[in-house]
């Protein structure tokens, strides 16, 4: 087991506070309970660059080197 520094709000401090007397463990124990809980329920990401949106549906057609090249001299 390793030791570590975990940085909390007050709120969060004092909720974690209630909860490990409420529940009669540790501070601690809470804190490495809720980590195994994330390492085994994984997150899940979405990727906001992958095109995944409300879209029409429909393909748009695909710039040409030269249409780029017009594009980024600022004629249209």
């Amino acid at each position: 087991m390793r030791k570590t520094t975990v940085y909390l709000e007050d709120e969060e401090a004092e909720g974690l506070r209630r909860l490990a007397a409420e529940s009669g463990e540790s501070q601690a124990e809470l804190i490495r309970e809720g980590v195994r809980r994330l390492l085994r329920e994984g997150t899940e990401r979405t990727f906001h660059s992958m095109g995944k949106g409300a879209g029409s549906g429909e393909t748009r057609p695909r710039w040409g080197a030269d249409a780029v090249r017009e594009k980024t001299r600022g004629r249209r």
